[in-house]
């Protein structure tokens, strides 16, 4: 027997309304919430569960975003690369126009016009931003991936076989330039240095119409020959003397001789994936010759674990987080016959390692692969990326320089000056042969610069032969859209596989984290029952106490 006080009495009946109340009160929040979870403490486990849930979803969201911005930079390149295909079909019709024998060279004239003006469109959609950015200049994303310059066509490949030249100044009127011998000693189509004293150049900016007489021809002490040509608006540079064919003094026509035709292109300013450096270090290696083809991701480490010779068995480990972990256990095969060790990266890289005066390879000796990169991914899945962009020289051509053969002979290439309206070239122009049709070229901006020149300078055989270079640029195009598209196709899959996964991820935190409604109404009800219960309880035995019977 113990003695229960009225203080006890209300502790316990406070404790009895506080703790029903509080349980009414959870219920109410998850009537509110519609949610089992709403802290922590409902469910410990769950709520991890749900985090990672919730991580899964915000990486989805990311990709969403993703997939938004790579849709809309592919669709943009499409409907430009579309108008472009439009702009050379047009283009086409102007060229088979031109082609026949029936035009004059008023109509030509007439017809060039147009070409110029389709000539600046293409530069114009050459150069089309998504979001301020380039998509065509490969990473260099935040300036134009072309501009425009003169650039030249010559019918004599010996003046730029083993020469380099810069072209100074702009003119939206095509230059002919031609050569004469003031004593008449040089037969029409023979040979005279452009810095002898008699090498005299005439030029028209008129299409071949009328040529003025008052340009020269200089040389400097270090030998670099100036080709001044004062109304033109333009002056050319060799880097040294070279041999022209002369022109009949009394026939502008005159084949024979060395035409060159000063006339517009575009520059690509943006980069290229193109080739792939190898640097060799450590001792071992200055024997051995290294080149990297395939496809390198990034930079990778290769490094030899073994000292061998290139026709023995070679282990090597390589890296492509820049010698923080290493792929082990790698090994090429011995060969007695073999001259060359060709050692495998993961995803298609090759490293081919041939002798240079020696074929002994040291242990520890490393080869840094570093490729060139263009191209700009977004990550659209778990394991998924995309390309979005593309290399503007690939589908328009134009004047390049490979930075590697900057100085070089690189062939349809250049090294630029510090002048927007200037070019150095390096290596061979794209010749254009007026009197044998010259050479068939996909390159598009090179194409419609001489189809400007020639037009301009009724060269009808020029204009037949780019008719033909025009049939496989348009190809190059079509080829290009066919790429963006099928990306564009390959967003849509995903998008759709996205959009499953998010529901999944929604589903399983709803299983997790949401409360069923019939359940808990059942679970209010008998709350606020056991609530007022005890509320009524409560004040009934209250009110019962000793006082009540003095």
């Amino acid at each position: 027997m113990f003695r229960i006080s009225q203080n006890q009495l209300y502790s316990q009946y406070l404790n009895g309304m506080n703790s029903s109340l509080s349980n009414l009160l959870e219920s109410n929040l998850q009537a509110q919430t519609q949610k089992r979870v709403n802290k922590p403490s409902d469910d410990p486990t769950a709520t991890a569960r749900i985090m990672d849930h919730r991580d899964t979803l915000h990486a989805y969201d990311q990709y969403s975003t993703n997939l938004d911005t790579a849709k809309g930079w592919l669709s943009m390149s499409d409907s430009t690369l579309s108008q472009v295909s439009t702009i050379i079909t047009r283009a086409k019709e102007l060229a088979e126009q031109a082609s026949t024998g029936t035009m004059s060279a008023d109509n030509r004239q007439q017809i060039s016009y147009e070409a110029r003006q389709l000539f600046d469109q293409l530069l114009e959609l050459s150069n089309m931003t998504y979001e301020d950015k380039s998509i065509y200049a490969g990473q260099k994303t935040n300036a134009n991936a072309f501009r425009e310059v003169l650039w030249m066509t010559t019918n004599d490949t010996s003046l730029t076989s083993d020469n380099t030249f810069q072209i100074d100044g702009f003119s939206k009127q095509t230059t002919l330039v031609q050569f004469t011998d003031a004593s008449g000693a040089t037969a029409s189509g023979g040979s005279i240095n452009m810095s002898d004293p008699n090498t005299r150049v005439r030029y028209s900016i008129d299409g071949g119409r009328t040529f003025l007489t008052d340009g020269s021809v200089t040389q400097d002490a270090n030998g670099k020959v100036l080709l001044t040509l004062p109304k033109s608006g333009a002056s050319v540079t060799f880097a040294h003397d070279a041999q022209v064919r002369v022109t009949d003094t009394a026939n502008t026509n005159d084949s024979k001789g060395s035409w060159l035709w000063l006339r517009p292109s575009a520059v690509y300013q943006g980069d290229d994936a193109d080739s792939i450096k190898v640097s060799s270090m450590g001792t071992g290696t200055q024997n051995i010759s290294a080149v990297a083809s395939g496809a390198f991701t990034g930079n990778t480490l290769v490094r030899i674990d073994n000292t061998a010779t290139l026709n023995q068995a070679i282990n090597y480990s390589y890296s492509m987080d820049n010698g923080l972990s290493w792929v082990t256990g790698n090994t090429v095969a011995a060969d007695s016959t073999a001259s060359n060790a060709m050692l495998n990266v993961a995803g298609g890289g090759v490293l081919t390692l041939n002798s240079n005066g020696g074929n002994q390879l040291t242990a520890g000796s490393q080869f840094l692969v570093t490729p060139r990169t263009a191209a700009i991914t977004l990550q659209v899945n778990i394991s998924e990326s995309v390309r979005i962009n593309d290399v503007g020289k690939d589908i328009f051509g134009g004047i390049y320089q490979d930075p590697d053969l900057v100085g070089g002979n690189g062939g349809e290439r250049l090294s630029l000056t510090s002048s927007n309206s200037s070019a150095v070239f390096s290596g061979n122009s794209m010749n254009f042969s007026a009197s044998n049709g010259g050479i068939v070229s996909k390159n598009l901006f090179e194409t419609m610069g001489n189809l400007v020149a020639f037009l301009e300078t009724n060269t009808q055989s020029g204009v037949q032969q780019c008719l033909e270079s025009l049939k496989i640029s348009q190809q190059q195009v079509l080829t290009s859209v066919a790429s963006v598209g099928g990306r564009e196709n390959r967003l849509s899959i995903t998008q759709n596989i996205l959009a499953n996964l998010t529901l999944n991820e929604n589903e399983r935190i709803s299983a997790e984290e949401d409360i069923d409604i019939g359940e808990l109404m059942t679970k209010l009800t008998q709350q606020q029952t056991v609530y007022q219960a005890v509320l009524k309880s409560s004040s009934m035995i209250m009110q019962m106490n000793l006082m009540q019977y003095i």
